[in-house]
């Protein structure tokens, strides 16, 4: 896909910490413009479930309004602060030290990143997470040429559900050759 090669000063800082950590799978480049860019049309309240080292946040932040909040939740404690002094002069991100159920206090979100399978599998509760007409943005999807979408052999139900939801209205886009994302939007 064609896009610029340079990246926001926070989403490079979270790259970095992705590369000292080992993390190998953070958000792509093109996922990232792609939630800078989603952001950029909401207000209220984005969450990414699962901040990692904060490279989603850092592209949401990218975009979204500067009046808009930026939540996120990270488990590990130590990731989380080590994300916590990246971010320490956006004050419109907050980093939760915690499991992604956390951010239910925290709700209805305008938009959510996704980009944990498990948290994907609870779709009703991801519902109850969104405001009405939110977008759920759920990555890290391998792209399937055939329906019922099939990966290593297997139907891919949570793809399946996501796509076939009557209370969203729902695409799949390619990302590039190896990765797709949902966009589902709350009805």
């Amino acid at each position: 896909m064609s896009s610029p090669p340079d990246v926001p000063v926070l989403v490079s800082k979270t790259l970095d910490l992705s590369r000292r950590r080992g993390f190998i799978t953070s958000t792509r480049n093109e996922t990232g413009r792609l939630l800078a860019t989603l952001a950029a049309t909401r207000r209220g309240s984005l969450a990414e479930l699962g901040t990692g080292c904060g490279v989603g946040s850092a592209w949401l932040h990218s975009g979204a309004p500067s009046d808009t909040n930026i939540i996120t939740a990270e488990l590990d404690p130590d990731l989380a602060r080590d994300v916590q002094q990246i971010f320490s002069e956006a004050t419109n991100v907050r980093i939760i030290s915690g499991d992604w159920s956390v951010l239910e206090e925290l709700a209805p979100f305008s938009l959510i990143f996704v980009d944990v399978r498990e948290v994907m599998e609870d779709m009703d509760h991801l519902v109850r997470l969104l405001e009405p007409g939110g977008i759920a943005v759920l990555d890290d999807f391998t792209p399937s040429a055939t329906w019922p979408p099939i990966v290593d052999g297997k139907i891919d139900s949570v793809r399946e559900r996501w796509l076939t939801d009557s209370r969203f209205a729902a695409v799949e886009m390619l990302i590039d050759t190896s990765a797709s994302v949902i966009i589902a939007t709350l009805r």
